[in-house]
């Protein structure tokens, strides 16, 4: 079997000497070849070549980005049967993916569930989500979402390190620079459901799965229904008044999810628009991408395979 596997050296949880362990690992079992990421996007390039040279497998050790990015090269805007299938040993801080299909956080561990699907022939089909030409796994964000996200890869990028405690501090900091908190502008449409007047929101965040991310060890889940076997969901809300704001993000922590007459939800839907009159901040799996003043947002059932 013939295997690409793509490496980010920057991946907060994987040491070189860990790195090395896997490989020869899977060395034993696969024809393969190694690359080191060395810049954003590198790993698109990656996957769009491994779909042309008509590669069996793509190991992405790394964490939601670099997936991510990898998927968005396979699939290069459309899905097939040449697609090769993915396999994730998981390097990031959060690996949300990896954590939603119940693979390891250990790297040892998911090598070894790898090396076990590779042997049973196990391919699992996965739905993705689509925001207008590119996929994202688990989520997408408009508004302060995409907003804290772009803020951290800033600081980032200036030499701060990613932790939950820098999170969680610049999502407050960000809560109160939003312009115009207890006002909505980011409106919503269904598809199939044009007749119904949907309240704006402020944020929208828009699932793929259940949790949504993690704090920690400790799952948030904004929309607890979620499936990578239904459509899409979203969670809003209708303004970002301090106290309803961390209400909201305090049920998060529960199974039931946020709840109240400033929230917003929408279960398994196929297709979703969102438009705003002033640009709006726009993340994919905790990736920011810019701002857009209308976006389409698109459930793709069984997208691709990933074996574990």
């Amino acid at each position: 079997m013939r295997a690409l596997v793509v490496v980010n050296p920057h991946a907060t949880t994987t040491s070189e000497r860990t790195r090395d362990v896997l490989i020869s690992a899977l060395r034993h079992d696969l024809e393969l070849h190694v690359v080191e990421t060395t810049h954003r996007a590198h790993a698109v390039e990656l996957g769009r070549q491994a779909r042309t040279q008509k590669l069996d497998l793509v190991i992405a050790v790394g964490g939601d980005g670099t997936v991510n990015e990898l998927i968005n090269g396979m699939l290069d805007g459309e899905h097939g049967s040449d697609v090769p299938a993915i396999g994730i040993v998981p390097g990031g801080s959060t690996n949300v993916l990896a954590r939603n299909l119940g693979i390891p956080e250990d790297p040892v561990e998911a090598t070894g569930l790898l090396l076990d699907a590779l042997r049973e022939g196990r391919r699992q089909p996965l739905g993705l989500g689509r925001l207008d030409q590119r996929y994202f796994t688990f989520a997408a964000g408009v508004g302060l979402d995409a907003d804290v996200v772009r803020t951290v890869e800033e600081l980032r990028a200036a030499g701060r390190k990613s932790t939950h405690a820098l999170y969680v501090r610049t999502a407050v900091r960000r809560l109160f620079a939003q312009p115009d908190r207890r006002h909505s502008r980011i409106t919503i449409t269904a598809a199939g459901h044009e007749g119904e007047a949907l309240p704006p929101v402020a944020v929208a965040v828009i699932s793929n799965c259940s949790p949504w991310t993690y704090l920690g060890s400790r799952p948030l889940r904004p929309t607890p229904r979620a499936s990578f076997d239904s459509g899409l969901d979203l969670f809003g809300l209708s303004g970002l008044g301090l106290i309803p704001t961390v209400k909201s993000v305090a049920q998060m922590t529960t199974r039931r999810g946020p709840r109240g007459r400033r929230v917003v939800s929408l279960h398994d839907q196929h297709e979703l628009t969102l438009h705003s009159e002033q640009p709006m901040p726009v993340q994919l799996d905790g990736d920011y991408i810019g701002e857009r003043t209308s976006v389409t947002v698109s459930s793709v059932p069984n997208a691709i395979g990933v074996a574990y």
